[in-house]
């Protein structure tokens, strides 16, 4: 699965003045709710009840917000930079401002799993991380992050 996709092309926004991880969620909840036709609350109740389990933020100021939900036809993802960095509760206990959020259906278990695994590997390519935070065009943003990636197996 690319992430071309999964990733509209206006499914990457600059976010200014967010504050905290629930702003954050609406925010990507609205688009993603855009995209998949479900609603803003239930992606973000299923955001919230995610983070109850542990915290998605990666570390180095990067998060994979996810969740399934049912009524979904495939995998949607949202990405956000955000203007400011905010509190996560990250596995380093440094601030977000690079976030990649991902929906899946209940069952998509194989789609799900490739998708976080890809996004995780991308957004640990400190060339692609530097470029994502010092772009503003949103058009250059969804490039660096559905660039073909070099398959993982030998030929």
């Amino acid at each position: 699965m690319d992430l071309a996709d999964i990733l509209a092309e206006d499914s990457v926004l600059t976010c200014t003045g967010i504050t905290d991880k629930r702003q954050l969620f609406e925010v990507l909840a609205q688009k993603a709710a855009e995209r998949s036709g479900l609603g803003e609350a239930e992606i973000v109740d299923a955001l919230m009840a995610r983070e109850e389990l542990g915290s998605t933020g990666l570390g180095n100021g990067i998060a994979i917000p996810h969740g399934k939900l049912k009524g979904l036809s495939g995998v949607v993802a949202v990405f956000a930079r955000l203007d400011e960095p905010i509190e996560f509760d990250s596995v380093d206990d440094q601030p977000v401002d690079l976030v990649m959020l991902l929906l899946a259906p209940v069952g998509a278990g194989a789609d799900h799993l490739k998708a976080l695994s890809r996004v995780a590997r991308l957004l640990r390519t400190e060339a692609a991380v530097d470029e994502l935070r010092s772009s503003n065009d949103t058009a250059r943003m969804r490039e660096v992050l559905t660039a073909s990636q070099e398959s993982d197996c030998a030929a």
